[in-house]
């Protein structure tokens, strides 16, 4: 490929103009920094979120701002502000950046006060920062292949599962360097028990028999694009089953899919050496996700996950 036909680089993530919201204040980009003996940098203890701009409004802020206090709680430490002044500086940000489409990554880490591994005395920082964030394929969802990767996803009483954390991602991004690497788009991980989890980053869902078949989140993320396709699978009148998925019931899936922040809802042609079609179910639900992230929404709340049917296996 010539270098006319190349895509522009970005510049990297530390060299931007702008201003990121840090502990309180806006700040020049190029100068929201971190000690490098902060505490959430050598032990993996910082929290995070991923969050989408669509027609200059984040959806599902306060759901996502709910999950950062959360997580930071679930990793042992308290953010120094709650959810609705979380939700005001991220606002702050989007408008200060002229957003209209954006990407926004809210982050909170333990400070440089010791590096002793038991620190909970320590300062917590919070930053918050906006992007401009096209749609990954610009002329519409494509299919992309995974791999099923050696990695597995750890026992819920093994790790923090419900915390969105640096300290889970590490094996999302061993698995996905890999998978890359081996020629796919992106990874497939097992849970601890050898049944399917999820991507790298995204949850798995599966078409069988026109029904949406998903693992529960007992070791993964109950992300908040997975609740929203679940909750307009149930306007749409489809079935949706919450279960354990064994690696064989891929051969007896119909359609695969993936749900996340970034993705949005992501069509998946090949697992491993099966592959699948990009069906009318998972073309509904991106249509269907693609109208509602920007309608009107309501005043913030902490609206509750839609119920789903269970099935044990």
């Amino acid at each position: 490929m010539s270098d006319a036909n190349r895509a522009p680089v970005p510049p990297p993530l530390d060299d931007r103009d702008g201003t990121i919201w840090l502990d309180g204040r806006l700040v020049p980009w190029r100068e929201a920094r971190l000690h490098v003996l902060s505490h959430g940098l050598h032990y993996g203890g910082s929290v995070f979120e991923g969050e989408r701009v669509y027609g200059g409004r984040v959806f599902k802020l306060h759901e996502h701002s709910l999950r950062l206090v959360a997580s930071a709680r679930e990793m042992g430490f308290a953010l120094p502000w709650d959810a609705e002044e979380l939700d005001a500086a991220t606002r702050e940000v989007v408008a200060v950046a002229g957003l209209a489409e954006g990407y926004v990554r809210p982050v909170a880490w333990r400070g440089s006060d010791t590096l002793r591994l038991v620190a909970p005395g320590s300062s917590v920082h919070v930053a918050i920062a906006a992007w401009p964030w096209p749609q990954i394929f610009a002329s519409g969802p494509r299919g992309i292949r995974l791999r099923t990767s050696r990695w597995r996803r750890p026992a819920p009483d093994t790790a923090p599962i419900r915390a969105k954390t640096a300290a889970l991602y590490a094996l999302g991004s061993l698995a996905g360097q890999e998978a890359e690497e081996a020629g796919s788009d992106d990874a497939l991980l097992l849970d601890h028990r050898g049944r399917l989890a999820e991507a790298t980053g995204a949850n798995l869902f599966l078409v069988i028999d026109g029904a949406l078949h998903t693992p529960p989140p007992e070791c993964v993320l109950d992300g908040i694009t997975r609740r929203t396709v679940i909750a307009l699978a149930h306007e749409l009148g489809l079935t949706v089953v919450e279960r354990h998925l064994d690696p064989a019931e891929l051969a007896r899936a119909e359609e695969v899919f993936l749900t996340g922040t970034a993705y949005e809802v992501q069509p998946v042609t090949a697992v491993d050496a099966w592959e699948y079609p990009i069906g009318e179910v998972t073309s509904t639900l991106v249509e269907a996700y693609a109208r509602t992230v920007r309608e009107p929404r309501p005043a913030p709340t902490d609206e509750a996950a839609p119920a789903v049917a269970s099935e044990s296996g």
